[in-house]
């Protein structure tokens, strides 16, 4: 799998089933990208982000309050994380530069990315690792479990490869960690968060529309956690034509909303009734609404003046609603920074010594 150039991916839907827990880490050192930290640590645990650090701020920080409840065993976990992450800041700035020459590329903008993690089924307790490099959106280097050894995508990482696979103490470390000490933290961090995590909010569903001529919109708000998608079907074919998707936006209540738009310009009035919007909650959880003229909201006049049947004042505050929600939106994307967590993991470099820093493996250790 191909590592992305941008942290937003990680808002993406998670594939697994809900008893399948994970934890995951992300690096990411940027050479010359604008408005862009040169490093950003990112940590989720079942894709809820839990603390992030970036060069800017120079400090690693909790983004669930649950994540707190690890100073009550370690008062001092916050500071050693944050002084950790700054030395792997330091190590991955000299680590880009060196990928850079080994693929002839020292120009321009590059981003080398560090992901990796476990997952654990909490009914099998069955656990699985994964850890890959990539660079420029390209797989670099890819840990495989279940054979012990390393695998190059491209030539130029053959020579780390065969490295790293020689090294059997490391490797017997590698096992150790995604075998066990990767999911005991999993696990520890998941009993913390276990009240969110484990939350599950179904959304009530209105449909909207602003002028008889307009598209139909499927509203869903209300609902948690934010992995969840909404799309319109005729009968039991989800629709991908005459649909317009909106994103996932934040309520103030830590809920969350979504919409979908349907053009009702070719319908047919004896086919209403084969379409229906779905609400569709990670874990399988469904809500849906069948089309129906009287179930529409709007705000638009008849010509004597009044509302047309349906709940105007409904529509009203629904829309108010969506441009609050618009507004909300925008301000978390411009105010919220890449955010994360990490496993104490570092380079083992020596500018000293003439060696590659980009052929030594990392060393992962309990947090």
């Amino acid at each position: 799998m191909q590592l992305f150039l941008a942290l937003c991916f990680l808002l993406g839907i998670p594939s697994g089933a809900p008893e399948i827990h994970s934890l995951k880490y992300f690096y990411t050192a940027a050479s010359n990208v604008p408005n862009f930290p040169e490093f950003v640590v990112v940590g989720l645990v079942d894709d809820y982000t839990i603390l992030h650090y970036d060069s800017n701020t120079r400090r690693a920080v909790p983004k669930q309050d649950w994540m707190n409840k690890i100073t009550e065993e370690d008062p001092s976990y916050w500071e050693r994380q944050t002084q950790i992450d700054f030395g792997d800041q330091q190590t991955f700035k000299g680590n880009i530069e060196i990928v850079k020459q080994r693929l002839n590329q020292t120009g321009g903008l590059h981003i080398v990315q560090w992901m990796y993690g476990c997952e654990w089924d909490d009914e099998t307790d069955e656990v699985n690792g994964f850890d890959q490099y990539g660079f420029d959106g390209e797989d670099f280097l890819v840990y495989d479990l279940k054979t012990e050894t390393w695998i190059a995508p491209v030539q130029q990482a053959v020579r780390t490869k065969h490295k790293w696979d020689n090294d059997k103490v490391e490797m017997t470390r590698y096992k150790h960690y995604y075998t066990t000490e990767c999911p005991d933290w999993l696990k520890k961090y998941v009993e913390f968060g276990r009240s969110s995590l484990m939350r599950k909010d179904l959304p009530s569903v209105s449909l909207l529309q602003k002028t008889p001529s307009s598209p139909l919109t499927c509203h869903a708000t209300g609902f948690y956690p934010d992995r969840a998608d909404l799309f319109w079907k005729k009968d039991e074919e989800e629709l991908h034509e005459d649909v317009v998707k909106g994103e996932i936006l934040p309520n103030h209540d830590g809920s969350f909303q979504m919409s979908v738009d349907l053009d009702l310009s070719g319908l047919k009035d004896e086919d209403w009734g084969r379409y229906s919007c779905v609400f569709h909650l990670a874990g399988g959880q469904e809500v849906s609404k069948r089309l129906d003229k009287r179930d529409i909201r709007t705000n638009w006049k008849t010509n004597d003046g009044g509302f047309p049947t349906g709940a105007a004042a409904g529509g009203v505050v629904a829309a108010l609603l969506l441009l609050t929600g618009c507004i909300m939106g925008l301000i978390v994307c411009l105010k919220k920074p890449p955010q994360g967590f990490r496993a104490t993991n570092t380079f083992e470099t020596s500018s000293s010594s003439g060696e590659d820093p980009a052929e030594k493996k990392m060393l992962k250790t309990s947090s």
